[in-house]
């Protein structure tokens, strides 16, 4: 989205972002999605849930009876996470949105270890992570490219503004 522009809200097949929005207060806005808790609904029927930050060891890797401890040395909090019942995936979304040069610049190709982590970690219960960012407008200069080809190259995935639903594996309303 344009800084200070209009936008921001949700389109028929994906979810835009201005900064960093609540996934909740995005899937709200589209027809047939209502979240209770951390509990993402799609006409009534539960298809997913919202586990970001501390909520995926404290709700759930825990009620998992997982215990990280032992099997990563430190936790990962990430910005977002939603487990898709439908596909056993778990989306770690991380949003980097800046307006000039800085550290998030390195933290970028950080992906590669960051996945492997969680691999690692959701391995015992059989779900396959999937490591994205979510990027503004910045990151489409010509000075990115180079960063832009490497996530891609370890298996991760990036998106300007919004993610599709589709990508998610989340259901979308048909026109």
């Amino acid at each position: 989205m344009i800084k200070g522009g209009i936008g921001g809200s949700s389109t028929k097949t994906g979810l835009v972002f201005e900064q960093r929005l609540d996934f909740r207060k995005v899937l709200e806005e589209i027809k047939g999605y209502k979240v209770q808790g951390d509990q993402i609904y799609f006409n009534g029927q539960l298809v997913a849930l919202l586990v970001g930050k501390n909520k995926l060891y404290k709700e759930f890797l825990d009620k998992r009876d997982l215990n990280w401890k032992i099997i990563i040395s430190k936790k990962l909090l990430p910005d977002e996470a939603i487990y898709v019942y439908s596909s056993n995936v778990l989306h770690i979304i991380e949003m980097k949105f800046q307006s000039s040069a800085g550290s998030v610049d390195e933290k970028l190709q950080t992906c590669d270890f960051k996945k492997k982590q969680y691999t690692k970690l959701l391995k015992p219960l059989g779900i396959e992570p999937q490591y994205t960012y979510i990027l503004n407008d910045w990151y489409k200069q010509q000075c990115y490219n180079d960063v832009l080809d490497y996530i891609e190259s370890v298996g991760c995935n990036y998106f300007f503004n919004e993610i599709s639903l589709e990508f998610l594996g989340l259901p979308y309303p048909y026109r």
